[in-house]
């Protein structure tokens, strides 16, 4: 890999990490694309540190909260009923499902899922998805000539149900083209969530997950699979792009709809589908180890 191609990369990491548009489907899209080798599993894995660190410095203060609570009730009963506490173990709860799968489908994940095809179906059903939570939230939110506006839950009422559904959600993004905050900002609407809420939980939840991966993926730089320099400036452009991206992204959901990013979406599968259809472009481009 060179240093315009990690540069690239680390831009389109930090970009789309926290967009409900999928990071790893565009990293492959890149290679592809570019007519680069596709910078696998390993690269997108260690990356994302860069983006979780963004995400660890923006949600400095609810973390610092969060950890500490969570550690104070573990010898302090009192504290056990405070909401901040409970996050920490709702966190835990919630990286479960994503811990389970990733180890159980990690032969599939840095093989078969990264099919094209796959990639192209999974962005097109997913915004389908999206699109009918954000319209949902909408309509709660906004009322209408008969209906009056609907309560919608904020993250003081999740409860370990809800967690482990958006955990669950989260798990659904070690397909590429998923996209890791739009399934579980998708669940969290469906299941009654303000958009702000459901973000925050997703930004959250997703910080054990991928820490955790990319440090388990640090072996395969270690053992030359990944070339150490170029990964590691293109973590740095993916925490730098990544933390601008974050600031912008909770301002845009306060107040905007999920759907220009639905239509995206939609558009960008079914032009990959075209290209593969025509032959343009091989589902498998890029597939061979760089």
């Amino acid at each position: 890999m060179s240093w315009f191609e990690s540069f690239i990369l680390g831009l389109v990491q930090g970009l789309t990490e926290f967009l409900p548009i999928s990071s790893s489907a565009h990293l492959r899209l890149t290679a592809a694309f570019a007519g680069w080798h596709d910078p696998g599993a390993a690269f997108t894995a260690i990356t994302q540190i860069g983006t979780e660190t963004a995400v660890l410095i923006y949600f400095r203060k609810d973390i610092a909260r969060i950890v500490s609570a969570w550690f104070r009730s573990l010898t302090n009963k009192a504290m056990r009923g405070d909401h901040d506490a409970q996050m920490g173990w709702l966190v835990i709860v919630g990286s479960i499902p994503i811990g389970v799968l990733g180890v159980t489908f990690k032969d599939q994940i840095e093989g078969p899922f990264r099919d094209l095809r796959l990639i192209a179906t999974t962005l097109i059903v997913m915004g389908i998805v999206l699109g009918i939570a954000d319209r949902l939230a909408a309509r709660d939110e906004e009322g209408g000539k008969h209906r009056a506006p609907r309560h919608r839950k904020s993250l003081q009422e999740l409860s370990v149900k809800d967690g482990l559904i958006f955990g669950l959600c989260q798990a659904m993004a070690l397909i590429p083209g998923v996209s890791r905050s739009g399934a579980t900002i998708s669940g969290g609407l469906l299941m009654g969530y303000t958009r702000e809420a459901a973000a925050r939980y997703s930004f959250l939840l997703a910080i054990p997950a991928v820490l955790a991966s990319g440090i388990f993926e640090l072996k395969d730089a270690g053992e030359g699979h990944v070339s150490w320099g170029p990964t590691i400036f293109a973590t740095l452009v993916a925490f730098a792009v990544g933390y601008a991206v974050i600031a912008w992204f909770m301002k845009f959901i306060t107040t905007k709809s999920f759907m220009p990013f639905v239509i995206y979406r939609i558009i960008l599968g079914i032009v990959i589908f075209i290209l593969v259809g025509t032959d343009t472009l091989s589902p498998h481009a890029g597939e061979s180890a760089g």
